[in-house]
């Protein structure tokens, strides 16, 4: 650990001071009459049903937070963030306001080569790798760390892969904050490895390796990996030994699936007993992603024309959601209200599909009786999800002062 003096982790007592700020910058009125309705608003012929869980999760109102009283302690000094502290443009967007500078990445991390011994840089909710956190110590700056707990826990499950001799086949996104800094963790300890797969997919292609099927052998394994594995990875040698974990907000059940397989892939290939010592299994999927993902399998139930989702389009558990929704009915990942147009009825959106923006009109239904299901990412304040409902209902002529 860092020296306490310039190491902070909860924050500096200024909650008071910093929430009528936080209230002002976040809130949503429209939400408040979400609630109060029992997650229902109708209108006219429209009725918007909110998920039951939606919006910030604790992890990401602690980060937010804790950037506030950061910036309400440290009034006069010079204060950084490593990348953003959420993935929402619009909360990253108020800490630039605030003054508070983004650093770029590099690399091998952060660009710290502005940072002084008498600065502050906050940590974001993603955590950092071990050599960033490294570089900040060995700079003397002050830390204020908001790393989620569920990360945090990862971590921990992953330092013990290492230490045990098991390489870590990480369910995530290679080039995210947050699995980046979790695959650091294997550092602490010497040889330490992980891998990080993607989807079921690529789990299978770690299978097919274990069980001795992978077409092209070692080379073509290394290739197509490597940018997703520890710099000493080799199949030959750190598929003998494997612990499962996982980026908190991927899809829950695809990360229960992969370790599940990867555990039958072990057994199929070396017999039920070399399973049992050599493979280990967990799951560490954030609890707010799983209550976000079941309140939506349960929305979705219910009979629903239209499926919209709030989030920033580099958020992982927004995705996951879209993903699970554009399974039982035509959704669109928004990034913000904006994304809709009520004057000309277009929406604009993430297509799952490739990833890319697009545009759409006509995504609304104008005849009959319509019902529209709305949830959001852990990164997205309730004012935007009030501002998306407000322009949901401004679709189809619905003034939303008429409600209110």
């Amino acid at each position: 650990m860092a020296d306490e003096s310039t190491y902070y982790r909860k924050g500096f007592g200024l909650k008071a001071e910093v929430q009528q700020t936080l209230t002002a910058d976040y809130d949503g009125r429209l939400v408040d009459l979400l609630l109060a309705r029992d997650h229902t608003l109708i209108a006219g012929p429209v009725t918007i049903r909110l998920a039951k869980e939606f919006g910030f999760c604790y992890g990401v109102e602690r980060a937010v937070e804790y950037a506030y009283q950061t910036r309400a302690k440290f009034p006069e000094r010079r204060i950084f963030l490593a990348g953003e502290i959420i993935h929402n443009p619009h909360v990253n967007a108020k800490l630039k306001e605030m003054g508070i500078i983004f650093l770029a990445p590099s690399a091998t991390g952060f660009d710290y080569t502005q940072v002084a011994k008498e600065d502050v840089v906050i940590l974001p909710a993603f955590g950092v790798t071990i050599h960033d956190f490294e570089t900040l110590r060995a700079l003397g700056c002050i830390m204020v760390d908001t790393t989620c707990g569920s990360v945090l826990n990862v971590w921990k499950r992953v330092e013990v892969y290492a230490r045990d001799g098991f390489t870590s086949l990480i369910h995530g996104k290679y080039y995210h904050e947050e699995t980046r800094a979790t695959a650091s963790q294997v550092e602490k300890y010497p040889g330490g490895t992980y891998l990080v797969v993607r989807d079921m997919a690529q789990a299978e292609d770690v299978m097919a390796y274990i069980e001795g099927r992978f077409e092209g052998g070692r080379e073509v394994f290394l290739t197509k990996y490597r940018h997703a594995a520890s710099p000493h990875f080799d199949p030959d040698l750190h598929l003998k030994r494997i612990g499962v974990a996982n980026q908190t907000t991927m899809l829950a059940r695809e990360s229960l699936a992969i370790g599940e397989a990867v555990g039958q892939s072990m057994a199929r290939a070396h017999g039920e007993a070399y399973r049992a010592e050599n493979f280990r299994t967990f799951d560490t999927i954030c609890s707010a992603t799983q209550d976000r993902q079941d309140a939506v399998n349960t929305l979705l139930t219910e009979p629903l024309d239209v499926m919209v989702v709030i989030g920033g389009y580099n958020s992982s558990n927004t995705i996951s959601l879209a993903a699970l929704c554009s399974e039982q009915v035509r959704t669109y990942h928004i990034e913000d209200a904006l994304g809709i147009d009520p004057a000309r009825g277009t929406i604009r959106y993430r297509d799952l599909a490739n990833g890319q923006e697009a545009e759409e009109g006509g995504w609304f239904p104008m005849e009959g009786v319509v019902r529209v299901g709305v949830t959001a990412g852990a990164s997205t304040p309730n004012n935007k999800i009030g501002e998306t409902v407000a322009r949901i209902l401004a679709t189809c002529g619905i003034d939303v002062a008429s409600i209110l």
